[in-house]
């Protein structure tokens, strides 16, 4: 088994953004701002620590923000520069230094499984990491890292796993799993896009992190249209959770740590407020005024 460390990571970024529209109207949803920084550099930045430096962003029609953003702007770096404001300056350079971010096009939105196969001839022969930007896992908990070494372990392919509410699941792919005696992460029997809840295997629900087998293209290629007249991953995952051979078997780790969901409205509201109660220089006022507002409402 190849035992190189995975540096590769794929970041697909070409969704419509319809759920945030007017918002997203002629702006990214990846570029959405979290506190201070656009929901894509956290994902960059979380890739980035777990040693993913070569990643490839799949991008779609008006996608051309990402690539400015991460990209350097002379003229403002000079401009702050010359005033002195090397706190801005910083953080600037943050997001141009992150790791060597290269970019592809997913012609049609044909789907998660159709994004992950356009990046096939940049990731090669070897395994890679998945990142979708509507989850936002806090920088202090591991999660990447700790999937790298699963993957080197078993071969085959890794998905992240989160407890939700049982009557959550039917928003979520759910996972039959089962336990693999003496380690903490968990054998994948079979997946179950959005069941009911009465129908679902279990309350663990697959969330955007995964590290894939090359492997996962030759099935992708062969992977019909799905839920939503699209290539599901999740149909391909399940392809491979029940192959032999090379590259065959999906494992998971259960993720106990801290998560943000950017995917609707109200989780990208909450999202905001979590972080920005942490934030060093916005934390203390956030707190204070939220007491008060609070307080204020009426039940």
């Amino acid at each position: 088994m190849n035992q190189r460390a995975i540096t590769k990571a794929v970041i697909p970024a070409a969704g419509l953004g319809t759920r945030f529209l007017p918002a997203t109207k002629a702006m990214p949803k990846e570029m959405l701002p979290v506190v201070d920084k656009p929901a894509i550099q956290y994902v960059v930045s979380e890739a980035v620590k777990a040693g993913f430096t070569d990643l490839l962003m799949v991008t779609g029609r008006s996608k051309r923000a990402l690539e400015d953003h991460f990209d350097r702007v002379p003229s403002l770096e000079y401009s702050l520069e010359a005033k002195g404001d090397k706190k801005k300056l910083d953080a600037i350079h943050e997001a141009t230094h992150l790791g060597d971010i290269h970019y592809v096009r997913q012609g049609d939105p044909k789907g998660l499984g159709h994004a992950v196969l356009c990046a096939k001839q940049h990731v090669g022969d070897e395994p890679f990491a998945v990142l979708l930007g509507d989850d936002l896992i806090d920088e202090r908990d591991e999660l990447l890292s700790v999937m790298a070494e699963v993957q080197q372990k078993t071969g085959g392919s890794v998905i992240a796993l989160m407890e939700v509410e049982p009557e959550q699941i039917s928003a979520y792919g759910c996972a039959d799993v089962s336990a693999v005696e003496g380690e903490e992460y968990v054998k994948v029997n079979g997946l179950v896009e959005k069941p009911a809840v009465d129908e679902a295997p279990s309350n663990l629900a697959v969330i955007g992190r995964y590290l894939l087998h090359p492997r996962v293209f030759e099935v992708l290629e062969h992977t019909a249209p799905g839920r939503g007249n699209e290539i599901q991953l999740t149909d391909a995952l399940q392809v491979l959770a029940a192959a032999e051979g090379e590259g065959s078997g999906v494992h998971a780790v259960v993720f106990r740590g801290r998560r943000y969901d950017t995917g609707d409205k109200l989780s990208y509201l909450q999202a905001n407020i979590t972080l920005a109660v942490d934030h060093e220089d916005l934390g203390v006022g956030l707190k204070t005024w939220l007491k008060e507002f609070v307080a204020g409402l009426d039940d």
